[in-house]
């Protein structure tokens, strides 16, 4: 029993190696801006979805770019055999999350104030590996 044991942990330690996240905690966008961009990038090839983000003029584009750049590198540190060509990494799973709120009060008409809430997002990027190429 115990070497069955064995070989479902190293099974799942090579599961984990085709994975690699990275997050991007307290972005002072709103998460619906973020989510316009972060919807394009969903299921795509890693070098379709940084053209998308290159060439994208909104302002969270920016960052996610940087975001998925650093997940590549991740994915890197935990394959350093392995070439990120040869892996096609794709991009498995984008979360926009809402992050805490700053509440400020703006003067209105008539002595009043309204609120406003300036927003923040939390983003979460999961690269997979489609490693079918190199078996066929």
């Amino acid at each position: 029993m115990g070497s069955r044991k064995k070989q479902m942990a190293d099974a799942l330690k090579e599961s984990k190696k085709q994975v690699a996240f990275a997050k991007l905690n307290n972005c002072p966008t709103s998460p619906r801006k973020m989510r316009l961009v972060a919807d394009q990038l969903r299921g795509e090839k890693v070098e379709t979805a940084l053209n998308i983000l290159r060439f994208s003029p909104k302002e969270a584009s920016r960052r996610l770019e940087k975001l998925v750049l650093s997940a590549i590198a991740n994915w890197q540190a935990k394959n350093e055999d392995a070439s990120v060509e040869d892996a096609d990494l794709f991009v498995k799973e984008i979360t926009v999350d809402s992050g805490s709120m700053l509440k400020r009060l703006r003067p209105a008409p008539q002595g009043r104030a309204h609120r406003i809430r300036k927003r923040s997002n939390h983003v979460t990027v999961v690269l997979g590996a489609n490693n079918n190429t190199q078996s066929n």
